[in-house]
């Protein structure tokens, strides 16, 4: 082969190698192309898809947010109607304490008022001057009706007279020291 024609042929070559690499090349581009427009389609779906799926989102928290406001507006009325409610209760046991403590020993009045009745006529009877015996006589039964009274409030008499001081039944009213009485102690003990 002369030298022309081995340029021509490598010129060929190369022009084939080129238009290869040029089609190549071209190819290359037409798919960037395609796969970018497919991108673009792409994101642009997704956009969409993010934007209708945001906008569920939003739709759905928009509703949780209503619902929850309803279910706390509930909870407030429920909580202030208790609270009332409760007002009402301690407002209601303190009027009944204050008529329990007003009232409490009304029974007891009533059941004592005709002892003091029978006390006035028989100091009328001493102003009369009547004899010692009948003034005698009317207080013993006063005292007995006073005393029935008594036990039948609950109140009952301790026959302690000549026995040892026991502070289970006893109340000491004072102390004073004496000889040849008999000291005993009596341990007790508080428990927690």
């Amino acid at each position: 082969m002369s030298k022309k024609k081995y340029d021509e042929f490598e010129n060929d070559e190369r022009q084939n190698e080129t238009g290869e690499n040029e089609n190549e090349i071209n190819d290359n581009k037409i798919e960037v192309e395609v796969n970018n427009e497919k991108s673009a389609k792409d994101t642009e779906h997704k956009k969409e898809s993010k934007d209708v799926s945001m906008e569920e989102l939003l739709t759905k928290a928009n509703a949780k947010i209503a619902e929850l406001e309803v279910e706390n507006k509930a909870i407030k009325d429920s909580y202030l109607r208790k609270a009332a409610e409760f007002e009402n209760y301690k407002r209601r046991t303190d009027n009944e304490q204050m008529n329990l403590i007003k009232y409490a020993a009304e029974s007891f009045i009533q059941q004592i008022l005709p002892v003091y009745d029978d006390l006035e006529r028989s100091l009328n009877h001493i102003n009369e001057g009547s004899s010692a015996g009948s003034i005698k006589e009317g207080i013993k039964l006063v005292f007995d009706k006073f005393g029935k009274i008594l036990e039948s409030q609950g109140v009952k008499r301790i026959d302690a007279k000549g026995k040892q001081f026991d502070f289970n039944y006893h109340e000491a009213l004072m102390q004073q020291t004496a000889e040849g009485v008999e000291y005993k102690f009596y341990p007790f003990f508080y428990r927690a």
